[in-house]
């Protein structure tokens, strides 16, 4: 709830009400300094000064982020094999010409049983994970994955096919949002948005192998130009199943299930103290254990409910716009860049070198991403300047649709080449920045529910989008062709106006600062300028009961500052 004392001022600190101001135990003001300190040696510290302390935090982040590479290359055969003779045949029914194709209510089955099967995932992942912690969901995810990839080799039917789909989307949609979290929580402040985007990188790069095996492939004319392609989805699990295994637990986790030792330990294998003497582990954990105390208090309950509740709903909304955003920004439309540089004459053997650089754009829109973080543009900016961007291209997407007749193919040409374009811009800006943002927005607690709920509705949105934009071009349904641009142009203004009053700026907040920030219902406009002291308020709860007790039983006493 709202303080009515709460005055945002750009000089000032958040004030508190009076009640909060209580009278700390020793062990409590030895928690709060400790903390203090921790806090502000991450808001000092550099992008370079974090890959030196956190070089170990970076590799197993890369590790774990690598298993999204899965879900781009199987994403990737699926909507390529229907171009595939021999998967046809088998798996496809004969027209009357002779041909074998697979039929149009399967192709749309095949193409949405992955999604179906990670909104399933992602609910179950809401709850297994922070339960179980992060590490073992991932290997029980990975060992699923090798089971359900046997069904995909032996499959001898369509429905087969679907089953497969639908059972390897489960595991997929706990990848989807466990990689993001457990990125954003073993790396300090410098760190986390470089990390969590790393994500959107593994996408573009299971796609690209993707469509290098199938290039590789079209010679074949026998069965294994398809089963080989599954075959190769073995590849992923074994060796990471083995890394993830050794990788430590996220620290934040087990701060949360009250394993203070077992959290340093984990902490310590994140980080590499030879190389930063200023480090003290102890002042870390004091750190992650006040802000789950303060998060505590805030934040009543950890279930799917209490993302509804209180400030908690504020970030609920947001993280879910965030992401449908994604789709709402015309993401699907610039998939059909292929179909008009085709009108333009192109021969369809090239459709897959053009798909390919396509995937790349993806890999290389994320480094772009991070050039223009390190330069020190904020996330709120890179997303909301971003929409702007791909809104102006949308629109001149769409008065090409005015071009006459006669020239229709060099309109095509450009409206192919402006869509690649605009997808170069969309994984510099949009579909990167949103990793970022919604690892960040969410609190600690409800991270993993309310990243959950949010790639819920990407996954909705976007199902939506792949069945309105086929009726769009197609020219036996609604034939908008170019005009198909002033519609998600319309709509990406929404989006424009949308982030502007109500996506917020988290670059260099520490999640204890944002927790507060949200609390107090700071507008988004002045997250940025907003000073705020988390270490003004007494915080009470299990967490730190613990850790007070662990204090007193060592003696640990600290000097105050």
């Amino acid at each position: 709830m709202r303080n009515d004392n709460f005055i945002s001022t750009l000089d000032a600190p958040l004030p508190f009400p009076p009640k909060d101001h209580l009278q700390n135990t020793n062990s409590t003001n030895d928690i709060i300094n400790n903390a203090r300190k921790a806090t502000d040696k991450e808001h000092n510290m550099s992008l370079l000064q974090g890959i030196k302390l956190y070089p170990k935090a970076v590799l197993w982040s890369i590790l774990i982020s690598t298993c999204i590479c899965m879900e781009g290359y199987d994403v990737c055969l699926l909507s390529n094999f229907y171009a595939f003779p021999r998967f046809n045949k088998k798996y496809g029914q004969q027209l009357p010409d002779g041909t074998y194709q697979i039929p149009a209510p399967w192709q749309a089955g095949l193409s949405n049983g992955a999604n179906v099967g990670e909104i399933i995932g992602l609910f179950i992942n809401g709850w297994v994970s922070e339960r179980f912690g992060y590490r073992y969901t991932v290997m029980t995810c990975l060992t699923l994955i090798m089971a359900f990839t046997a069904i995909f080799f032996t499959a001898q039917s369509v429905v087969s096919l679907q089953v497969a789909e639908i059972l390897c989307g489960i595991p997929w949609g706990v990848f989807q949002t466990l990689t993001i979290t457990y990125a954003s929580e073993v790396c300090p402040v410098a760190l986390r948005g470089y990390l969590t985007t790393y994500v959107n990188f593994c996408w573009g790069l299971g796609q690209v192998i993707g469509i290098g095996v199938i290039k590789s492939m079209l010679p074949r004319q026998d069965q294994w130009s398809y089963r080989i392609p599954y075959a190769l989805q073995w590849m992923w699990p074994v060796p990471l199943l083995v890394g993830i295994l050794l990788a430590p637990e996220s620290p934040w986790w087990l701060v949360r299930k009250g394993k203070i030792e077992d959290a340093k330990r984990a902490l310590l294998r994140l980080t590499s103290l030879n190389r930063e003497t200023d480090f003290d582990a102890d002042e870390t954990i004091a750190m992650m254990v006040h802000t789950t105390a303060l998060e505590e208090k805030i934040t009543a309950g950890a279930s799917y409910f209490d993302c509804f509740r209180g400030a908690d709903l504020r970030r609920t909304e947001i993280v879910c716009m965030v992401w449908a955003i994604q789709n709402l920004s015309g993401n699907s439309f610039s998939g059909y860049s292929t179909y008009f540089l085709e009108q333009a004459g192109l021969e369809p053997s090239k459709a897959y070198d053009f798909v390919l650089g396509q995937y790349g754009i993806n890999m290389v829109g994320v480094f772009g991403a991070w050039f223009l973080m390190a330069i020190g543009i904020g996330r709120r900016s890179l997303y909301l300047y971003g929409l702007c961007g791909l809104c102006s291209m949308l629109f001149i997407l769409g008065f090409l649709g005015l071009v006459p007749h006669a020239h229709r193919k060099e309109a095509s040409l450009a409206t192919g080449s402006i869509m690649l374009a605009w997808a170069m811009f969309y994984q510099l800006t949009v579909g990167t920045v949103c990793y970022s943002l919604v690892a960040e927005l969410s609190t600690r607690r409800l991270q993993i529910k309310t990243v959950v709920l949010g790639r819920n509705l990407y996954n909705v949105v976007g199902i939506i989008c792949s069945v309105l934009s086929p009726y769009m071009l197609n020219p036996g349904a609604w034939n908008w062709g170019n005009y198909t641009g002033f519609f998600w142009a319309g709509i990406c203004f929404l989006c424009i106006v949308y982030t502007y009053f109500r996506v917020p700026e988290p670059r260099g907040r520490s999640f204890a600062e944002l927790d507060l920030l949200f609390e107090h219902g700071v507008s988004a406009r002045k997250f940025a300028t907003t000073e705020v002291d988390v270490f003004d308020e007494t915080v009470d709860g299990s967490v730190i009961h613990n850790y007070e007790e662990k204090l007193d039983a060592t003696h640990l006493e600290k000097p105050t500052s």
